[in-house]
């Protein structure tokens, strides 16, 4: 039993102080209902910047995963994530064309699926429903084989359909909506560009993208074979996709493919290149960086609201410890220890913050049910971040307590039983 005796005195003592503590919450009401403002605004403003952020970067990751981190997209233009950008070293390279891809498909050993890709803007139109700048791509077979998507209805290109450069098109969910209202598009004759394509797919739902024109749903698929019939792919800065075999590192298909490239534009030694091997993980650094920072700017803004809150909860506490110096001097007389004094108002001063952050967090919860049923973007307030919020609160609880608390239990029992509140 000895060894149980501290845990049991332990266990009374939490009791008792919190029932004294729910006691002083429950007498004063309007003390109390401010106490609970000051954080739940401040635990509101801060956790609901790390939801929002939270939410937006799983978006945005979840956007980039589906470009694939094993695949290199040779480009005329590199992708940048900040610093300087010497366009005027880029202007004048060539596009990537279909030589290029032949190229690649019978040199390279690592790659998995090639294709090539273009997008640009057309005007559909089907009876009297029109889609103006509608953006269309054209693609290569193995397109499928590199980008994820899903075909809701109908199917998607044959052979025969990307090599014989046969009118035909897969068109997204939303762009189907918007032609059809509620027919079934299946077989049905678009404008395109001035040309009759046949719809044979529609593409399944994706919503919307953190990172714009990654969706498919507002977009129309043609073979590249019918597209060289409408644009000038040298204008339209077309991409070569490049997916690396299993268990192949990105970072040796680039190598790869740089040497191939060299060779097949005859590039010299010294000279640069005149391509670019953009992969996802170069956008991967950059936002990560980007949403350190702006993390660190959420921690500093929520910071401000969460300061404000602990110094209403010591404030209210100084008042509260003055209202019972009496109490605290006959509890003291009747022996009560400094620990128990110190211990009741930490946990009054606890009880206060983490009551706040409840309110706030369930306000968050609230917004964040209304943002995801009322708009395409999804925000959900993570377990993370619940418990986030929650050990702030009683941090903030702890830290804005102990003066007043530390203070109610060094008084002398005989000073605070003649002390007049």
């Amino acid at each position: 039993m000895k060894p149980l005796k501290p845990f049991i005195i332990f266990v009374k003592l939490s009791r008792e102080s919190m029932a004294f503590a729910f006691q002083s919450i429950t007498v004063n009401k309007m003390r109390t209902f401010l106490s609970l403002f000051g954080i739940t605004i401040g635990i509101f403003a801060i956790i609901s910047v790390f939801t929002i952020l939270d939410s937006l970067e799983r978006n945005v990751r979840n956007s980039l995963e589906s470009l694939g981190d094993n695949v290199v997209y040779v480009q005329k233009w590199p992708w940048s994530m900040g610093g300087e950008y010497p366009w005027w070293k880029y202007m004048n390279r060539p596009q990537p064309s279909l030589e290029d891809l032949a190229t690649i498909r019978t040199s390279s050993t690592l790659a998995q699926a090639t294709s090539f890709m273009v997008g640009f803007n057309s005007l559909i139109s089907f009876e009297r429903n029109s889609a103006p700048r509608t953006t269309v791509l054209a693609v290569t077979e193995s397109y499928e084989e590199i980008r994820s998507f899903d075909v809701q209805e109908g199917r998607y290109f044959s052979p025969f359909d990307l090599n014989n450069g046969r009118r035909v098109t897969i068109i997204g969910n939303q762009l189907a909506q918007e032609l059809f209202a509620g027919k079934n598009p299946i077989g049905q004759i678009i404008k395109l560009s001035g040309f009759n394509v046949e719809v044979i797919g529609v593409l399944k739902r994706e919503g919307q993208s953190a990172i714009g024109d990654d969706s498919h749903d507002e977009l129309a698929i043609i073979p590249a074979s019918f597209a060289r019939s409408i644009i000038d792919f040298r204008r339209v800065g077309p991409t070569i996709m490049v997916k690396a075999k299993q268990g192949i590192p990105a970072e040796e298909l680039i190598d790869e493919l740089r040497g191939i490239m060299r060779s097949s534009r005859r590039l010299k030694p010294i000279e640069d290149d005149d391509f670019a091997l953009n992969q996802v993980s170069t956008l991967k650094d950059g936002i990560d960086n980007i949403f350190r920072m702006i993390n660190i700017a959420g921690w500093i803004i929520g910071g401000f609201s969460i300061l404000v809150g602990g110094f209403g909860i010591a404030n209210i506490m100084f008042v509260s410890v003055k209202e019972r110096t009496n109490i605290i001097g006959i509890q003291k007389a009747l022996g009560a220890k400094n620990s128990f004094i110190l211990v009741q108002f930490l946990y009054e001063s606890v009880l206060l913050s983490l009551m706040g952050g409840t309110i706030g967090l369930i306000f968050i919860f609230i917004g964040t049910t209304l943002v995801s049923n009322l708009s395409e973007f999804t925000i959900t307030l993570t377990a993370d971040n619940i418990i986030l919020g929650l050990m702030v609160s009683a941090i903030i609880g702890v830290v804005s307590g102990y003066a007043p608390a530390w203070k109610a239990s060094r008084l002398s029992p005989v000073e605070a039983i003649n002390t007049k509140a």
